[in-house]
């Protein structure tokens, strides 16, 4: 064969063999996930009527909150030992890919105006960067060395906590980012939709909600990313509870940071309290705004500098502040 025959001919151009060797490996590895199963049964779903298509649809979402009841005692367990690295100052890092890291930087921009958080507590980090988050950065999901490189740009350490979110529970990316973690002494989950995964063996805990074929083959946007969703709903949501960032169902700590969330504020005083307007309005004022401080002047009978000190020797429990502040005989300073 001539050199000319020899560029003409795929098969031998070894970087060629290779790259459709690892193309069929991967295809073969997509056979065997759940998420991306055809299904036979909707394979002319376009030519339904749209109210039909919308009620299959619908039916699907309906199924995906039994499939994250059924991981409750996992979930729950991974939360308890998030809870405890961030009260010891550790941060909450989710790490993914496309859709599954949309959703960890979607919840973690969340935190700041809902819990107060500063934004380096809870970071979403996306392969790609920032510009994934609103377009396609090819080929960065494939990519175990580049999770580890920004990762490690984060200083990552044993009080932090990684969470790698992956429908597939394949993704390189999340995997890598789970694996680099662990290496450095952080907690570790790993977050997917199909069982037995990658992801949640290399995880110090596995969460895997299988949710079953999508009504768009391999679409994981759909039944997974509402899975996903919830799940990260509830691993932000009552790791702030067990950080004292709520009294009851009430959001204390908001940041008051427009018209809407301040009027929130005064309300959730309100609630909190039953007292008047004036005296709301009173209380927010002298604690610059802060509704869990404002809040213990009211409940607790004290001023703004001692709801300040009960708080911070409470790490920012309102009910331990509370406790300290009205004592057996009531509001300090009071017989009652």
């Amino acid at each position: 064969m001539t050199s000319t025959d020899s560029a003409a001919d795929p098969s031998a151009d070894p970087t060629h063999s290779t790259a459709d060797q690892d193309s069929a490996r991967l295809r073969a590895q997509l056979d065997t996930l759940t998420t991306e199963a055809f299904r036979p049964e909707l394979a002319e779903i376009d030519r339904l009527e749209t109210f039909e298509i919308a009620r299959i649809m619908n039916a699907e979402d309906a199924a995906v909150p039994a499939a994250v009841a059924g991981e409750l005692p996992r979930i729950a367990a991974a939360i308890d030992a998030i809870a405890a690295r961030m009260s010891r100052g550790g941060r909450l890092l989710y790490a993914g890919a496309g859709t599954a890291g949309r959703l960890g930087v979607l919840d973690a921009s969340e935190c700041p105006p809902t819990f107060n958080t500063r934004p380096e507590q809870v970071v979403g980090v996306i392969a790609g960067g920032p510009d994934a988050v609103v377009t396609s950065v090819e080929g960065a999901e494939d990519s175990e060395e580049l999770a580890a490189r920004d990762l490690e740009r984060l200083r990552i350490g044993p009080d932090d906590t990684v969470v790698g979110v992956s429908a597939s529970g394949r993704t390189p990316y999340a995997v890598g980012a789970v694996r680099y973690a662990r290496r450095c002494g952080a907690l570790t989950v790993g977050l997917s939709c199909n069982a037995d995964s990658a992801l949640a063996a290399a995880a110090d805990h596995g969460i895997e909600i299988v949710v079953g074929p999508e009504l768009l083959t391999g679409s994981t946007r759909l039944k997974a990313g509402t899975a996903q969703k919830l799940v990260l709903n509830m691993i932000s949501t009552i790791t702030m509870i067990r950080l004292g960032k709520t009294f009851g169902n009430l959001m204390v700590d908001v940041r008051a940071s427009n018209d809407k969330l301040r009027a929130r504020s005064r309300r959730i005083v309100f609630l909190a309290t039953g007292a008047s307007e004036q005296r709301i309005e009173s209380a927010l004022a002298a604690t610059d705004g802060e509704v869990k401080n404002a809040i213990l002047t009211i409940l607790g009978g004290v001023d703004a500098p001692t709801a300040e000190k009960l708080l911070a020797e409470a790490h920012g429990h309102l009910r331990t502040a509370l406790d300290a502040a009205t004592g057996p005989t009531g509001p300090t300073g009071s017989t009652g």
